[in-house]
Formats: structure tokens, C-alpha cells, sequence
């Protein structure tokens, strides 16, 4: 188990500059372990995420009887089972922080014949899983949850499912993810149409590993009786850690920074959008594509920001990388509205109160509202605020320190290895002081 007492020290200023490559894009990393020990054949994955949600899918799949070797400096290797090969595990499934094992699992576990329990750290516990388990009761899975519809998950293994189409009520990767995965195991077609674009990875891999996926507007559906064929999969940087240090560079003074081989999936650039919107000095080259994801260099330099009303359409191209443009907005000219983003209260924590509230208290004018926020620049003072055991807020507050006035005291920052382990060390090699201590 983790150390729970974990607290940031960030002393106030400083410039960012450098070349980098972050870690491996967390959502991709699950899909690749999860595909991979479903697939016929030998899986080979580079960049994989060594980081603590990731290492919760790989385990929960070794439970199942899955061979997988790693990962070793980002490389994994995983002995697939086939769709009908995975076991019953001995124990119940721990996925410790990770949202997207515990629900992208529920959809792939439904329809086989073993029984299987899901639970998780106290913040997953916590977080609603009635948007998962409400459409795949309706695909006929027997699943009982909490009396709030939170975990623990049990899952009794009954059989083909039946296929529906499900309109998703909110924008969701993960919801979609799991119907897809429950589509593997189901008579007939499902499919499910999205009010608004969503991340598109498990529709990309699944086609990655010759698995047909028919895509047509907002509605993507599959059908049972095919098969998934091992390939190898080189992991992009996730985007989402690659965001804290592109606001870094745009607020800090005399910056310049360049993220090397950075996944640019249109379905995850909404960070780029609102950063361009509010005058980031952005520059994006040497784009390619690398196992069917687009993949490019992205250079950010000092930038004069402004305050805009964030467009809706963006907020769910950008659901993750809230907590760091709310840091941008801080730091911008002019007030910045943002609306249309209740999902940020049910993340690993409420992301829309618990960054308000730490901004307030480090001098910056912040109103949460039901859906959103309302951020007046006011110079950053040091300070100490609270993370609530979210990685996102913790990694957020480190890089305001680069406009603060005083030192920035960070508490509960242990879930930082849940998406970026190597997060304080490439900090400070880029210009960023940051201290870690225990207690």
C-alpha cells in the first residue's frame, strides 16, 4: 500500500526550459494490457505507464491467468488468452485509485462465465459507477453494487450478453469503453451514440488489433464473432501530463519548453485549444502516426494570456486538464468562464470545489459554480492548500509555484504515482523546485 502522508514543498518562481519526454499516455496503457491479454498471440508494448492505475489492470489480468512480463524500462509483453481464454481470479479485484480499470473491467467482465468482484482505494469507493452498471444490467449482467451505486462491484458470470443501443446521457470514454468491451460478449450489435466527442482510444485499438468497429458520426458499434490479433503498440506521452508543463511554460517567464512524441488524438487536444484560445504560444511539428494514434513534438514558450469564456464543446476534449487551465486562468489577464463541466465533481475528487478552494486560499479569486468556475486573476501568494489525494490538483498547485510569491505547501500528494511517478524529477530538471517529504 502507498504512503498516504506525502506532502509537495514548491518554492515560488523560476523559468522552465528544456526538452522532455513525459510518460506514456495513461488511458492508452490500460487498453494495450487489456486488448493485448484478450488478443490471439504475443503482445509486445513499448512506453507503456509503469505508474500505480496501470500496474492495477496488468494485475488484475495476471489474476485472471494472463502471462505478462514487465514492464522493464516501458516494455511489456503480454501472452494473450483470447476472448474466451481469461479465468477466474482466486481473490477480488484491487484496482486501487484507478477509475478506468474498475470500469472498462465491468464491461469486459459481464459477460464471462466466472464471478468477479471489482473494489478500490477509499477515493474510487467513493465514485459513481451507476453509469456503467445501469446499461450493462440492461444488457442482462447480473452486477450488484454498494446501496449508493458506488463499489465494491460483483459481477456474476452469466453468459452471452444482449446487445442494445444505449444514447450515453453524459460524454464518457470510459461508459462507451465499457459497452464496446461488453459488445465483445453479446448477441447481436450494440452500439451507443455520444452527445458530444469522446477520447476514441479503445475504438482505435480494438481496429489495431483487427477487431471490426463500424464508426459512423457520433455512433460507434460492434458485433461478437471476431477476433483480436496480437500486434505491438508504441504508447505516445499522454497529453494530460504533458498539459502541466505545456501551462507551465506559457505562465512562466523566459520559457521554453519542447514535448517530445506527445499523442495528439483529436479527441484529447481540447488543453491545445483553450490554451491557443487564451494566446499560449503553441508550436506543433513533426506530426506522425504511430500504431494508428496521431503522435508530434509540441514547443510552448512565455506566453501573455487572456481570460475567455471556455467554448463547451472543448470540455470534454480537455475533461482531465481542468485543474491545470484553471492555473492558467489564474495567472491570465481578464476573468475566465467556464460552464458545461459537472463531470469534474464526481472525478478523484471535486475537481471544480477543491481547486477553487486551494486557489482562494493562495490570493485568487475563484467562484465554483454548479458546473463550472469563475476565475479573477489576482497575483498567486504562497500558501498551503490541500490535494484530497488527487494527483491532478497536486501536480496543478506544483506548477503555480511558478507565479507565486511564496513557497506553495502541498498536502496528501501520494496519488501522483497514479499517473506520473517520475513527475517531481523531470519538475525540477526542467526548472520547477519542488520538495518532497514524508511524514
Amino acid at each position: 500500500m502507498k504512503n498516504n502522508n506525502v506532502n509537495f514543498r514548491v518554492f515560488p518562481g523560476g523559468t522552465l526550459r528544456g526538452v522532455a519526454r513525459v510518460p506514456g499516455d495513461k488511458s492508452i496503457s490500460h487498453r494495450s494490457i487489456m486488448l493485448g491479454s484478450i488478443a490471439e498471440g504475443v503482445t509486445h508494448i513499448t512506453g507503456f505507464l509503469d505508474a500505480e492505475d496501470c500496474l492495477a489492470t496488468m494485475n488484475a489480468f495476471r489474476a485472471m491467468g494472463v502471462h505478462i512480463l514487465g514492464p522493464e524500462n516501458g516494455a511489456v509483453t503480454v501472452q494473450g488468452v483470447g476472448l474466451h481464454g481469461l479465468k477466474g481470479p482466486q481473490e477480488s479485484l484491487y484496482l486501487g485509485n484507478s477509475g478506468t480499470s474498475m470500469r472498462l473491467l465491468s464491461g469486459l467482465l459481464a459477460g464471462q462465465s466466472f464471478d468477479t468482484v471489482l473494489t478500490g482505494d477509499p477515493s474510487l469507493s467513493r465514485r459513481p459507477m451507476k453509469r456503467v452498471t445501469e446499461p450493462l444490467r440492461q444488457m442482462g449482467a447480473v452486477i450488484k453494487t454498494s446501496p449508493t451505486g458506488t463499489a465494491p462491484i460483483k459481477i456474476r458470470g452469466s453468459g452471452p450478453l444482449e446487445a442494445i443501443h444505449y444514447d450515453m446521457p453524459i460524454a464518457s470514454a470510459q461508459v462507451k469503453s465499457c459497452l464496446l468491451l461488453a459488445g465483445l460478449y453479446a448477441d447481436g450489435e450494440t452500439s451507443v451514440t455520444e452527445p458530444a466527442p469522446t477520447r476514441d482510444h479503445t475504438e482505435r485499438m480494438l481496429e489495431g488489433f483487427g477487431y471490426p468497429v463500424c464508426r459512423d458520426g457520433n455512433c460507434v458499434a460492434i458485433r461478437p464473432g471476431g477476433r483480436l490479433v496480437a500486434m505491438d503498440i508504441d504508447v505516445p506521452s499522454d497529453i494530460s501530463s504533458a498539459a502541466f508543463f505545456m501551462v507551465g511554460a506559457a505562465i512562466a517567464p523566459d520559457s521554453d519548453v519542447t514535448l517530445k512524441h506527445v499523442g495528439v488524438n483529436p479527441t484529447r487536444t481540447g488543453v491545445i485549444d483553450i490554451l491557443r484560445l487564451m494566446g499560449a504560444n503553441i508550436e506543433i511539428g513533426n506530426h506522425r502516426m504511430v500504431g494508428g494514434e496521431p503522435v508530434a513534438d509540441i514547443r510552448i514558450r512565455s506566453s501573455r494570456l487572456r481570460g475567455v469564456q471556455i467554448p463547451e464543446k472543448l470540455v470534454p476534449l480537455a475533461i482531465d486538464e481542468f485543474p491545470v487551465i484553471f492555473i492558467a486562468a489564474a495567472c491570465a489577464v481578464g476573468e475566465t468562464r467556464l460552464s458545461g463541466a459537472a463531470e469534474l465533481r464526481v472525478k478523484e475528487s471535486d475537481r471544480i470545489q477543491v481547486m477553487a478552494d486551494g486557489l482562494q486560499a493562495l490570493g485568487v479569486h475563484a467562484i465554483a459554480t454548479p458546473d463550472g468556475m469563475v476565475i479573477q486573476p489576482r497575483p498567486i501568494k504562497g500558501g498551503k492548500v490541500d490535494s484530497h489525494g488527487d494527483h491532478r490538483i497536486a501536480m496543478a498547485f506544483s506548477i503555480a509555484a511558478l507565479r507565486a510569491s511564496g513557497p506553495i505547501y502541498i498536502g496528501d500528494c501520494a496519488n501522483v504515482n497514479t499517473s506520473f511517478p517520475s513527475f517531481v524529477k523531470l519538475s525540477n530538471a526542467l526548472g520547477l523546485n519542488v520538495n518532497v517529504s514524508e511524514d
